[in-house]
């Protein structure tokens, strides 16, 4: 990475933080407000008035200042233009529409920027928290502009994992004392960077997260000491022609190691 890459992803930085503080305040106007809700992925997902308004936002400020970028959002039709870019915008206006809907706090406005298939640039803005997250390639991680680190929880003491009971019950009882489940965070991107600022120890994905779910909060994750690998123990890779993921665990090195093996013995590996 050269001083001018750099310098660009730095100042790509402060327009996405700046774009995501905009949209996450238009998504909280509506926040608690009974806003329009359609659904989506034959009735599986819903989408409502705000993440439409705060797409619209992110479009208005990103497209406008980095026409070459490639774009790809959750709430925008994918036409494929991306793939023909080395750099892009990947957007997720809410992370967490359900919670949204529900009154919960836990949802946020994720966005990065991807150079050939890696985050370089990332935020997570919750606004309902005043919270915001973000990192850049060779940069330290941020909360509210203060470094944030993994946890450090002694392998010999129980680390606090998001993860599915049922995933669980199938780990090596040689594992399981070392794992305590806490409550869901519907916000995937949200529950990534819980991860990264150490108030859990790691998480498992189940497949099918997506581009839009991951880019930001992998790059926040990354700079602050910890990894989002798949099975394999691969990082991922976006902008490809399929925007969604197997199964992916998230965790500081040591603990990643623990959540890798219990998933391995599950699938029988």
């Amino acid at each position: 990475m050269t001083d001018v890459d750099t310098a660009l992803w730095r100042s790509d930085l402060e327009l996405i933080a700046d774009a995501a503080r905009q949209a996450g305040d238009v998504a909280l106007g509506y926040f608690n407000q009974s806003p329009e809700v359609w659904w989506k992925n034959e009735g599986r997902s819903p989408v409502s008035a705000a993440d439409f308004a705060a797409n619209q936002k992110l479009e208005s400020i990103l497209r406008a200042a980095r026409p070459d970028y490639g774009w790809l959002s959750e709430e925008t039709e994918d036409d494929g233009d991306r793939l023909s870019r080395d750099t892009l915008f990947i957007i997720d206006p809410i992370d967490g529409t359900r919670a949204f809907l529900a009154g919960l706090e836990l949802w946020c406005v994720s966005v990065a920027v991807v150079r050939r298939g890696r985050p370089v640039a990332g935020v997570l803005y919750a606004p309902a928290l005043e919270e915001l997250y973000e990192a850049v390639e060779g940069g330290v991680a941020l909360k509210n502009g203060q470094p944030i680190t993994v946890s450090t929880t002694p392998l010999d003491a129980p680390g606090r994992f998001a993860i599915a009971e049922d995933v669980l019950k199938a780990f090596p009882e040689a594992l399981k004392h070392r794992i305590e489940r806490v409550r869901h965070v519907p916000s995937l991107a949200y529950r990534i960077a819980m991860v990264a600022d150490g108030q859990i120890d790691g998480t498992f994905i189940k497949h099918n997260s997506h581009d839009w779910d991951l880019a930001a909060a992998d790059l926040i994750l990354e700079r602050a000491g910890g990894r989002l690998v798949d099975l394999q123990g691969d990082t991922p890779l976006y902008n490809r022609i399929k925007v969604s993921h197997d199964e992916l665990c998230a965790a500081a090195a040591p603990r990643l190691s623990d959540l890798l093996t219990g998933i391995g013995e599950r699938r029988g590996s």
